[in-house]
C-alpha cells in the first residue's frame, strides 16, 4: 500500500499516479486509507490538522504522486438578495460547525433536513437538488490561533483566494 506523507502546491515532474477523489468530509482527515481511481489502496498519513482542497498534490515517500480531486455531493443551495438575511443564516450555521462555502449572494452547504429548515425559518429559500463539489472556506488554523492568543498586536490574517496568510503587524 502507497502511503502519503506530503502536501505539494505543483505537481512534480514523473512518477504521477491516477487521481484521488474525495470528498469534504474525507479530506479533512490527516490519516485515512482509500481507493485510487484506479483501484490502487492508497493511504495518508498527514501532520495533524491538514485539510486537503481540490487541487492538492499529495507525495509518498518513493516521490509518487497523486492530484486530489473534490468529489461531487449533494449540497444544499440558500440564496437571496438580502445581504443581512444571508449573514444571518451564514452565522446560524457556523454557529453549529457547518462547512459553508460563501457566494455572494448564496450560501452552500452539505444537505442536511435539520439545517434546510432552519433556513427556512429564517425565511431564505433552500434548493437541495445541487450536486457539485463542497469547498468551503477555510478557518483560522490552530497555529495562528495560538499566535494571536501569545501576542494578538503582533499578527492580522490576509485572505489570499482561498488560504490564509499571516501579513507583519497588525495597524494600530
Amino acid at each position: 500500500m502507497l502511503i502519503f506523507t506530503q502536501v505539494l502546491q505543483s505537481p512534480l515532474s514523473d512518477g504521477g499516479l491516477p487521481d484521488l477523489v474525495l470528498d469534504h468530509e474525507q479530506r479533512r482527515h490527516s490519516r485515512l486509507r482509500t481507493v485510487l481511481a484506479d483501484g490502487t489502496v492508497v493511504g495518508f498519513a498527514l501532520p495533524r490538522g491538514t485539510v486537503l482542497r481540490h487541487g492538492d498534490v499529495l507525495v509518498t515517500e518513493g516521490r509518487r504522486w497523486s492530484k486530489v480531486r473534490a468529489a461531487a455531493e449533494r449540497l444544499s443551495v440558500v440564496s437571496c438578495q438580502d445581504s443581512l438575511r444571508l449573514a444571518r443564516a451564514a452565522y446560524h450555521l457556523g454557529n453549529r460547525h457547518v462547512a459553508l462555502q460563501l457566494e455572494p449572494n448564496a450560501l452552500y452547504y452539505p444537505s442536511d433536513p435539520l439545517l434546510d429548515s432552519l433556513c427556512s425559518e429564517l425565511g431564505l429559500s433552500v434548493c437541495i437538488q445541487y450536486t457539485a463539489p463542497c469547498m468551503p472556506r477555510p478557518g483560522i488554523p490552530p497555529a495562528r490561533l495560538a499566535a494571536r492568543a501569545r501576542n494578538p498586536s503582533q499578527i492580522h490574517e490576509r485572505l489570499d483566494g482561498n488560504r490564509l496568510t499571516a501579513v507583519g503587524a497588525a495597524p494600530r
